[in-house]
């Protein structure tokens, strides 16, 4: 489970250089656009593939960070052993099973996109469209890794209480 946890781990902080070159992108995109009137589509278009990086990969890592959306209204109220078995109905019933299913739909999804050698349809967009397509199953592939740790800490933890 360790080796999960240091994947997951490197992941977050490629995502977070991910994100700092998308800024960078951005402010550099905007400058260029609105002081000198020029741009580029594949820059504009590398900015939306940088961030469906950014999302992607920062799903599995937000889990592990515990940082996800709960309503915790109610959960911050319920006792250590109701959170725990929560936590593992949440990672078995709802994260596993999406995260299994969305890695079976996409993967058809980026083989046709592969077998197209899909492009942007912008002049001058990007090339090799499927590359950015195949991040949808691979980020759930780490997401369903991360769900099945947290489901079986959350299960040790459960037991010893």
């Amino acid at each position: 489970m360790n080796f999960i946890d240091s994947i997951i781990k490197y992941l977050g902080v490629f995502t977070a250089f991910i994100l700092v070159f998308l800024i960078l992108l951005v402010v550099y995109d905007a400058t260029a656009r609105y002081l000198f009137s020029t741009g580029s589509i594949a820059l504009q278009e590398l900015e939306w593939h940088l961030f469906d990086v950014v999302i992607l990969f920062g799903i599995a890592y937000t889990l592990r960070e515990k940082a996800h959306v709960r309503v915790d209204i109610f959960y911050n109220s319920f006792s250590e052993k109701t959170k725990t078995f929560i936590n593992i109905i949440s990672s078995l019933f709802f994260i596993l099973p999406l995260s299994l299913l969305i890695i079976y739909i996409s993967i058809d999804f980026v083989a046709l996109s592969f077998a197209q050698n899909e492009i942007s349809s912008n002049p001058g967009g990007l090339e090799y469209r499927y590359i950015v397509k195949a991040l949808m199953p691979l980020a759930f592939v780490f997401l369903s890794l991360q769900a099945i740790k947290d489901a079986k800490v959350d299960f040790d933890i459960w037991r010893a209480l």
